[in-house]
């Protein structure tokens, strides 16, 4: 079975307070949907029209788990917190088997 990943790349960061209070509230609902942080914010080269800010990767044990994991209560309640803290470009994925 193929695994789901987050794919999240950050345009701005409007509000570091809020992206501050949305990772305290998302790490944990991330774990208990299954996710594993394979990156988060580290160094980033860009090339062609990349966006050199924030970039995260997840990675779940599959693409329904890690559609799931979005939609919970506990993921919900940190994007309320993220509110409009960021913009950013959120796609979940499906890897190959």
């Amino acid at each position: 079975m193929p695994k789901g990943y987050w794919v999240s790349v950050y345009r701005t960061i409007a509000d570091p307070e809020k992206l501050a209070a949305y990772d305290k509230l998302a790490a944990p609902a991330v774990r208990a949907g299954g996710g594993r942080v394979l990156t988060r914010g580290g160094r980033v080269v860009t090339h062609d029209a990349g966006i050199a800010e924030r970039a995260i990767l997840i990675e779940f044990d599959s693409f329904e788990q890690a559609v799931a994991a979005r939609e919970s209560a506990a993921y919900q309640e940190a994007l309320a917190v993220l509110a409009d803290g960021v913009e950013r470009d959120f796609r979940i994925v499906e890897g190959i088997d």
